[in-house]
């Protein structure tokens, strides 16, 4: 297994010396480097490129939320570290992946290092997601298949699969037509994005649905609808959403 690459930011030395002995007896993590305040991590983290950055969050000069805030993408798996409660809204409004409060124990530390392999694993399955999608359009034609990461697998599906899907917050539902449910970590702006022209239409904030699984339209009130779907879903049609389903059923509503 390649370790994985830690870089150690603080501004006061006994800090990253403690942080450096917490982390030695892990066979599993490879100290990279270690900065001493912002500018350092930036040059560090282009040069090094770690894996993960334990990134201290008041520090001269360039403070933890900036040096974030002047990465390029794709960027290391952040944790932030602080004597400070009150700067835990803003880390994880920048996407950090957990928040350290000094002083911790080995065991909220290994729950960090935890969340962070498991966000590297998520990111590297969706990346090889989209570069199978994209081989799979290099042979000449729109893709009928998407693949989705869901419990630890990628799992391949053909867009006649997938009766509608449901959005969950920044997750979402795939209901299927074997009528297996798959959920997935991902918002259901992007998977209608992923499915394109697909023949699914947006009929809710929280439904996409497969037109050809659409059976009936039943009025409903105020001059809304009812989208009734063969295997008997019954879903709302909201009017800012109606065009969407126009496309397909031109003259129906």
């Amino acid at each position: 297994m390649t370790p994985l690459r830690i870089l150690l930011v603080d501004d006061e030395p006994l800090a990253r010396d403690r942080m450096r002995a917490l982390l030695a007896s892990d066979p599993s993590l490879e100290i990279a480097g270690e900065a001493a305040n912002g500018a350092d991590a930036l040059d560090a983290i282009a040069n090094l490129q770690p894996d993960v950055v334990f990134l201290d969050m008041q520090m001269p000069g360039c403070t933890g939320l900036e040096v974030v805030s002047r990465l390029a993408p794709p960027r290391p798996i952040i944790i932030f570290v602080t004597a400070h409660d009150r700067f835990a809204v803003d880390a994880f409004a920048a996407d950090a992946t957990d928040y350290l409060l000094k002083p911790f124990d080995r065991e909220r530390l290994a729950l960090a290092l935890q969340r962070a392999r498991d966000a590297l694993a998520a990111r590297r399955a969706n990346d090889l997601s989209a570069r199978l999608e994209t081989l799979l359009a290099r042979r000449g034609h729109e893709p009928d298949r998407i693949a989705v990461r869901t419990d630890g697998r990628v799992v391949f599906l053909k867009h006649r699969e997938i009766v509608w899907v449901e959005a969950a917050n920044n997750y979402c539902v795939l209901h299927l037509h074997d009528k297996r449910r798959l959920m997935l970590r991902e918002t259901l702006s992007a998977i209608e994005e992923r499915l394109g022209a697909a023949g699914f239409a947006r009929i809710n904030r929280s439904a996409l649905v497969q037109v050809d699984q659409v059976k009936e339209l039943q009025p409903s009130t105020y001059g809304d609808y009812l989208v009734v779907l063969h295997q008997g879903q019954r879903l709302s049609l909201s009017r800012s959403y109606r065009g969407r389903l126009e496309r397909f059923l031109p003259h129906m509503l």
